[in-house]
């Protein structure tokens, strides 16, 4: 009998047996291709995949899933998704995720507690994932990672590698040091720092690698101004800085924590009359979809959310396959823009 077309509405579900008629193939090659298998002939897997389109035969995930163990998907845990940073990082696990062939299903949670974190990880065990990756960017999260046991791999998206755990993560430390040198490189005596809010790992490590900067630069240590990732903490560091320097206090060059930060401090200092660069040079970081198009146009440094997706993925991949890979961090960027430049003579 002939294998149904798409036009000849079937009077059972199609099958995967009705593909490999169409394609003249075994029912196993189908699977094969179906479950992305490298052991297929270029030609053969061009002929399946032209039959499934030709038929419109969607695989049945729940007897893929019996067959194989897997259901191809991974869980998401994750927080504070209204900012940039873990909203880019989602989006990078998401499209790492179906490159490979797998679904992401999130889980966004209103703290990343102890109690809220393993319930969240419990849930998405309960849907059959095949891994589980949570973005745990504070202190808090991290703790609570701690005293998870999930049935399937956990994987850390955080600020740095030094949890118990597999983890990726951008080096923080190495981002603020290219910021900060880049001002003492310019001649500024020293650097300000705006930092991002208490609890924040990402926050902390910014702000230890721009202290540990200066001090072997032998440069002064000025006070740290704390914002809390929102320009209008930004803006308010901003008065404060130029009120330092009306009392007296050299303030050249600032090195801010994020750049919807440092958008809030540039408003501010074109408030008072301050002009960047002239006057005082100012970093972000992020590299936020704004920043280029700022006037004036921020200097910042770039996170590769996308290559931090992709690594996450990878190791989500490797712990199915049995490696137990430890991938390196994922190095940012300095991109100099026009809010940097030397120190104006007299200035300051």
């Amino acid at each position: 009998m002939d294998a149904p077309t798409a036009d000849s509405a079937p009077t059972r579900p199609l099958a995967m047996s009705d593909v490999a008629a169409r394609a003249g193939v075994s029912h196993q090659t189908v699977s094969r291709v179906i479950n992305r298998h490298p052991n297929v002939a270029v030609a053969t897997r061009a002929r399946v995949l032209a039959a499934i389109a030709e038929l419109g035969y969607r695989p049945n995930g729940a007897a893929r899933a019996l067959a194989t163990g897997s259901t191809r998907t991974i869980g998401l845990v994750t927080s504070n998704i209204s900012q940039y940073g873990p909203a880019q990082t989602m989006l990078g696990l998401e499209h790492a995720a179906r490159a490979a062939g797998y679904f992401l299903t999130v889980s966004v949670l209103d703290d990343a507690g102890a109690r809220t974190m393993t319930e969240a990880v419990d849930r998405l065990a309960t849907q059959s994932v095949d891994a589980i990756v949570a973005l745990s960017t504070y202190d808090e999260a991290v703790l609570a990672l701690r005293q998870v046991h999930a049935a399937v791999p956990l994987i850390a998206v955080q600020a740095s590698g030094e949890g118990d755990g597999p983890a990726v993560w951008v080096d923080q430390e190495a981002g603020a040091a290219l910021a900060t040198r880049h001002l003492l490189d310019l001649g500024h005596r020293t650097v300000h720092h705006v930092s991002g809010p208490a609890g924040s790992i990402e926050a902390a490590a910014r702000a230890s690698s721009w202290r540990a900067v200066l001090e072997a630069a032998g440069a002064p240590l000025p006070s740290v101004l704390r914002g809390d990732w929102w320009p209008a903490s930004g803006h308010a560091a901003g008065r404060e800085l130029v009120a330092r320097r009306r009392g007296g206090e050299s303030v050249t060059a600032v090195f801010v924590a994020n750049d919807q930060m440092a958008f809030g401090l540039l408003n501010a200092f074109h408030e008072a009359g301050l002009r960047v660069p002239d006057d005082v040079s100012v970093v972000g970081f992020d590299n936020v979809p704004e920043a280029p198009y700022y006037i004036p146009p921020l200097t910042t440094v770039r996170q590769d959310f996308a290559e931090l997706g992709r690594r996450g993925v990878q190791l989500v991949l490797g712990l199915l396959g049995g490696e137990q890979a430890r991938p390196r961090p994922v190095v940012p960027q300095l991109l100099v823009r026009a809010t940097t430049a030397p120190p104006a003579r007299g200035k300051g």
